[in-house]
Formats: structure tokens, sequence, C-alpha cells
């Protein structure tokens, strides 16, 4: 069980490296990466312009199950981490903010989905 763990680890870890350098190709810069709080973890937090993006990102076999498994627990853990961010960021407080997922699989260019969910839920 403890390997599965790890191998599941590295494969996050890789997921989130993948979709660190595809948003960097398209000119975000990163703030934070797996920035953690009491309330929730936030797998990357980036800024493009005038928008910080509180980004999750999500390996699975394909694009649909990414996406689905984003929940609404795990939403308001990512929610309430932002919130304990923006806090702490005084650019960030005065800038739009946004909550994104980036679905990674196998073989694919990692996803994009801008405001894949809102902050009010």
């Amino acid at each position: 069980m403890r390997e599965r763990r790890q191998v599941a680890e590295r494969h996050g870890r890789l997921a989130e490296t993948a979709a660190l350098w595809a948003l960097r190709l398209k000119g975000y810069r990163l703030l934070a990466r797996r920035y953690k709080t009491p309330m929730g973890e936030i797998d990357l937090i980036m800024r493009r312009g005038g928008v910080t993006a509180f980004i999750e990102v999500k390996l699975r076999a394909s694009f649909e199950a990414s996406l689905e498994s984003v929940g609404r627990h795990q939403v308001r853990r990512i929610v309430a981490a932002a919130n304990c961010f923006l806090a702490r960021d005084r650019v960030a407080i005065t800038q739009a903010c946004r909550f994104d997922i980036v679905a990674v699989s196998p073989y694919h260019w990692p996803r994009h989905i801008e405001n894949a969910f809102d902050g009010d839920d």
C-alpha cells in the first residue's frame, strides 16, 4: 500500500511539472507550488497580467475523468486555501482571481480549463 501511494505521489508531481511548463509557455508566472494551509492545498498559484489563477492539477486516464474528479468538498478546500493566500498577497487581493483546472492524461498535452469553478460554492 505504501509503495502505491509513493508511485501516485511521484506521478502527481510529474503531472504538476507538466502543467507548470505548459502554463509557463502560455505566459504565466509561478507564485507558489503546493501551497498548503490548515484548510487545504493548492497545486499551483500563477499570475498572468492582472489575473491570479489558483490551479488544481488532475492526472487521470482521460480529460473527462480529470474534470469529474474535482468534487464539492475539494472545491471548498481550494477556495479556503485561496482566501488564506489572498490575505497575505497585497497584489492578488487587488486583481481578478479565478479557479482553473489543468487536466493531464497520458500521451496528451495538458489541457487548461480557465474558470473551471467559482469561489461561491
